[in-house]
């Protein structure tokens, strides 16, 4: 195994296999990690003995994401550094010429599930934990999840990016999020087979891991996944408060747990990024992973900035920082988050050294929407 800090790498003929190694801190993104991954995935696409490609990651975690309090501490543009690296990595995914594997083990979110969403095979086991948070965080479903989330049955992804909902392996296998469930135990035999079969031929790919699936995991009692009807209902309303007027009249007719966590969870987070993120996932419908990249590229930006609203920065203080758990975000309520501050993040940086990121057209999609074999 060669040690690339806190990226390993390992060798097995013909097949690669990348390590994410911080995992105390749940193998949270830095701009040293993307930059070794981007390195790491162009070469092993150029290099032709490379037929497949695994990813994993080291201890009780794949990944949590970025290292969001790092960034929220630095300068706006050197977080832009890192957004234009991490973005471009989920394209590379979502478009990658090789076969790639991604063993989700525990904690998969933000940034860090995309790593394995965009890709063609992503397997899910007992531990795994999906969630995209960021709306409690003052920030929104980044990474190119408005493509993936828009994409999920009914309104199913709304309401995930919008209330953080998180998500167990077999409720991702539900919705189409993982391809695979194969039980803990058998994932490491899992690893060693697809090694030994040295072929990054897809349907011999799809047959191993078959061949070590739970087909039909048991969704859990109170799993989210059977309120689809609701959450359809709900979440498809057109505006952010009209979905909760929507909850609301649901819970007068029925109210329980679910519901009541629904609303609140909602009523806790950044108004600003509810609505960014609504109306990100809903342009996801209609855009491919390229344009919501480089659409998402800007809203990032736009919140690093802090010019509109600094509720990012509140966030990562109130969940992260002093951990007080109590953010206070401005505007403090949805009906104060007018369209043109909403606008303004969709619209170019009104910055001289600012510049949209740069996706090259690539002809190979592997990602979410066609890769369910």
């Amino acid at each position: 195994m060669a040690p690339t800090s806190q990226v390993l790498t390992k060798h097995s003929s013909n097949v690669r296999t990348i390590i994410l190694n911080r995992p105390q801190q749940l193998n949270a993104l830095t701009l040293e990690m993307v930059s070794q991954l981007l390195e790491l995935l162009n070469a092993y696409e150029e290099d032709p003995s490379v037929k497949l490609v695994i990813m994993k990651g080291e201890g009780r975690a794949f990944c949590a994401g970025g290292d969001v309090a790092a960034l929220a501490n630095g300068s706006w543009k050197q977080g832009a550094v890192f957004f234009s690296r991490a973005y471009t990595i989920d394209y590379l995914v979502a478009t990658y010429a090789k076969t790639q594997v991604s063993l989700i083990r525990g904690i998969a979110m933000g940034g860090g599930a995309a790593l394995a969403i965009h890709g063609r095979f992503r397997v899910v086991t007992d531990n795994t934990l999906f969630a995209m948070p960021e709306t409690a965080l003052g920030s929104f479903p980044d990474v190119g999840s408005s493509y993936y989330l828009s994409r999920l049955p009914g309104f199913f992804g709304e309401y995930v990016g919008l209330t953080g909902a998180r998500l167990d392996g077999a409720e991702m296998l539900a919705c189409g999020l993982a391809t695979h469930f194969v039980p803990l135990e058998k994932l490491s035999l899992l690893e060693d087979a697809l090694c030994k079969a040295n072929t990054g031929d897809p349907e011999i790919i799809n047959n191993i891991i078959h061949d070590f699936s739970n087909k039909n995991p048991k969704l859990k009692e109170k799993s989210h996944y059977f309120r689809l009807k609701t959450i359809n209902s709900c979440f498809s309303r057109r505006t952010v408060e009209e979905i909760i007027s929507a909850l609301e009249e649901e819970a007068d007719r029925n109210m329980d747990d679910w519901i009541s966590w629904t609303i609140q969870a909602l009523k806790k987070a950044s108004p600003t990024s509810l609505k960014i993120s609504l109306r990100s996932i809903r342009a996801g419908r209609l855009q491919g992973v390229r344009q919501c990249l480089i659409r998402e590229y800007r809203i990032f930006c736009t919140i690093l900035q802090g010019k509109v609203c600094k509720d990012f920065f509140e966030g990562c203080r109130a969940l992260l920082l002093d951990k007080d758990k109590n953010p206070k975000w401005e505007p403090s309520k949805l009906e104060l988050v007018s369209k043109q501050m909403v606008d303004s993040y969709f619209a170019p940086l009104d910055d001289e050294d600012w510049e949209d990121l740069k996706l090259p057209v690539r002809p190979n999609l592997t990602s979410y929407a066609i890769s369910k074999l």
